[in-house]
């Protein structure tokens, strides 16, 4: 009886789970170098708390742009303490990138990052799969080298602008 149900299991459980992680980019590859970035001017909400309640905090930012009607650039977060180190929590700087001449949204802090060296990280994904693949890129990178991640580390997220297409997903740790 078994074995005359797993094709059924299979097409009705197996295959629309790979058909989503592919259109979400899962299947994409991941590029990791070492190079230079920035300068970066961002606005951003101080955030310290779980990792998966971030968004909420990246929203509140994207509400203060809209309120200020200020152009609000790619998702940007600069991420100040390793969430493996406190069980998932961090301490985190969660905005939008800003042009040089936009003013500062009310509510909203300024943050610049110089041009620096960097190991930078680079993956065509969705916004919720993105990170995970990124970062562990990053780490089978580094532990090749006998490193680690080192924090701050700084996410930049570009969408598409396309419904349906998966935006780009960039991560930066300073070398």
């Amino acid at each position: 009886m078994l074995k005359k149900q797993w094709p059924a299991f299979v097409l009705a459980f197996i295959l629309p789970l790979l058909a989503v992680y592919w259109w979400w980019g899962g299947f994409n590859a991941v590029s990791v170098s070492e190079t230079e970035a920035g300068p970066y001017r961002y606005a951003y909400l101080e955030y310290e708390g779980p990792i998966n309640n971030a968004r909420k905090t990246q929203r509140k930012a994207l509400d203060e742009f809209n309120a200020a009607k200020v152009t609000a650039g790619d998702t940007f977060s600069v991420i100040l303490t390793d969430p493996r180190a406190a069980n998932g929590s961090v301490r985190a700087q969660l905005g939008y990138m800003l042009a040089e001449d936009a003013p500062l949204p009310d509510g909203l802090k300024e943050g610049r990052i110089e041009r620096r060296p960097v190991y930078a990280v680079e993956v065509n994904a969705a916004v919720l799969l993105a990170p995970s693949r990124a970062y562990q890129a990053l780490s089978d990178n580094l532990q090749t080298r006998g490193q680690d991640i080192v924090m701050p580390t700084m996410e930049r997220y570009r969408p598409s602008g396309k419904i349906g297409r998966v935006g780009t997903f960039t991560l930066e740790m300073n070398r």
